[in-house]
């Protein structure tokens, strides 16, 4: 579900019988799709569509997988309950996407986020996720935290920000190692270049 460019269906597709990519932007499932050509899979099809109302029957797959989706999305419960109703019963809803910092840091860091990529909206937080997890029924069968170290320029250049805002935003990080504000992005530096911790959230389901 809103798989953008099928990287993550592409790395299941050698050990799916079949594989679904659904993403709302043509332009993003094109390289999807020729980038499964190119990588010899054939077991993999391509759906424009919204996961606020996916097109397709209730009960269809049995997994659904969302990578670094919900971030995105402005409210979490319509695209859950989507997920859910395109989910066999008995099946496995998967969840990944960077966990929220600390409540007094949230709106802090999502601030930096959006300027580094105005399509983010908010990071989640656990209880969020596992509210929704219980609501629809599941039992919730893994929880992994990742901390994943990531370089603000590589960062930074992989969304094309504007250099307005790569300044603001590292000067944010740089000052929040001198003992300023915290960013909730944890700040390092390693061989003279600026790094940061991101946290991965993986949530695993089976449909009740």
């Amino acid at each position: 579900a809103a798989s953008g460019t099928c990287a993550n269906g592409r790395s299941i597709a050698p050990f799916a019988a079949h594989v679904t990519c659904l993403d709302a932007t043509k332009s993003m499932l094109d390289v999807g799709k020729e980038a499964a050509r190119s990588e010899g899979l054939t077991n993999m099809d391509f759906r424009i569509g919204l996961v606020e109302d996916m097109p397709f029957e209730r009960e269809t797959f049995d997994v659904v997988i969302s990578r670094l989706a919900f971030h995105h999305f402005a409210e979490m419960e319509k695209p859950f309950s989507e997920m859910t109703r395109v989910l066999k019963k008995g099946g496995t809803l998967a969840v990944i996407d960077m966990e929220a910092a600390p409540e007094d840091l949230r709106e802090r860091e999502d601030t930096l986020e959006i300027l580094r990529d105005p399509s983010h909206v908010k990071n989640r937080s656990l209880p969020e996720f596992l509210s929704l997890y219980k609501k629809y029924g599941f039992t919730v069968v893994k929880e992994e935290h990742t901390p994943i170290r990531v370089s603000l320029e590589a960062w930074l250049e992989l969304t094309k920000t504007k250099e307005e805002n790569r300044r603001i935003i590292k000067k944010a990080l740089e000052e929040e190692l001198q003992g300023g504000q915290k960013t909730g992005f944890a700040p390092f530096e390693k061989e003279g270049s600026l790094y940061f911790t991101q946290r991965w959230l993986l949530l695993v389901g089976v449909k009740g």
